[in-house]
C-alpha cells in the first residue's frame, strides 16, 4: 500500500468532499496518510481528522510563514500536543525566504526552538525549507538534527545539498516537481539518492504532478510519482512502493 508521507487534507480546497475523498483513499491502494500541519489551527483539524480515521496520522508544528504568531505559550501547547498517540513528527518546520515576512530572526528563533523540542520529545522532524538553502542547513548542522532524523520535504535543491542531509540520514520528500518538464533538478537528486532515503507525498493539495498539474492535488496522484521515481531508479513501480512505504515507516516509527 502506498504510504502518504505529506499532505494537509484540513485544508479549505476540500471542505466540499473531505470526507468522500478520504474514504476512498483505501480501496485505491492508499494505505497511511500523514497530514501536515503548520499552525495551531491546523494542528486542531489534523488531530480531528485522525480521531475519524484509522489510516490518517499528524505531524505537530508552525510552519515558517506562521511563525510570527508564535510565543513561548504556544510553544508549550505545541509540545504538549506532542504527546497525542497519533503525533508521528514535529512539523512543519523551517525557513521560507520567498517573501518578506516573517522576517528570518523570527524564522530562525521558532525554527530552532522547534527542533528542540523535537529532541526533547523524541519525534522525528519534517523539514520546509524555500530559497534557504544555507541558513536551513547551517542551522540544522549546529543543533546535531542528525541525532533528531527526519524528512526534508518537498525537495527543492541540489544533489550538493542533498548529499548534506544523506549523509546526515535525513529522508528526501519526493512529490508531484519530480514530473514537471522544469523538475531536472529533482530528477537528479532522486537518481543520486539511495531508494531507501527517498519517501514519497503529495503536499496535497498543492503541487499536482503532470498531468494534473495546476489542479487539486490528492494522494490518489501518488502512483504518478512513483512511476516516475521508478523509471529512474531502474525499479519497477510496485517496488518503489514497497520500499517507500517501508522508509516511511521507519521515518515515522509505525
Amino acid at each position: 500500500m502506498i504510504f502518504e508521507t505529506h499532505a494537509h487534507f484540513d485544508d479549505e480546497a476540500f471542505d466540499k468532499d473531505r470526507d468522500s475523498l478520504l474514504s476512498s483513499m483505501q480501496q485505491n491502494g492508499i494505505g497511511t496518510i500523514v497530514n501536515a500541519t503548520a499552525s495551531r489551527k491546523t494542528v486542531e483539524q489534523s488531530i480531528e481528522l485522525t480521531k475519524k480515521y484509522p489510516f490518517i496520522y499528524t505531524t505537530i508544528g508552525v510552519h515558517p510563514s506562521d511563525c510570527d504568531e508564535m510565543d513561548d505559550d504556544e510553544l508549550k501547547w505545541l509540545e504538549e500536543m506532542c504527546s497525542y498517540d497519533k503525533a508521528v513528527a514535529v512539523g512543519e518546520i523551517g525557513l521560507d525566504y520567498h517573501y518578506d515576512e516573517p522576517s528570518k530572526e523570527i524564522q530562525k528563533k521558532w525554527f530552532e526552538a522547534q527542533i528542540e523540542m523535537a529532541r526533547r520529545v523524541k519525534l522525528p522532524l519534517i523539514i520546509h525549507s524555500r530559497d534557504a538553502a544555507k541558513d536551513t542547513l547551517d542551522i540544522m548542522k549546529a543543533l546535531r538534527s542528525e541525532e533528531i532524523g527526519g524528512d526534508i520535504h518537498c525537495f527543492s535543491y541540489s544533489v550538493e545539498i542533498a548529499r548534506e542531509y544523506l549523509n546526515m540520514g535525513f529522508y528526501i520528500g519526493v512529490g508531484g516537481v519530480i514530473t514537471f518538464k522544469n523538475g531536472k533538478k529533482l530528477r537528479e537528486v532522486v537518481e543520486y539518492a539511495p531508494i531507501d532515503q527517498i519517501v514519497i507525498e503529495t503536499d496535497s493539495p498543492y503541487l499536482a504532478p503532470e498531468p494534473y498539474r495546476g489542479k487539486r492535488n490528492s494522494s490518489l496522484n501518488l502512483p504518478l510519482v512513483a512511476q516516475r521515481i521508478a523509471e529512474l531508479k531502474g525499479l519497477t513501480t510496485e517496488e518503489v512502493i514497497e520500499i517507500t512505504e517501508a522508509n516511511a515507516r521507519k521515518l515515522y516509527n509505525l
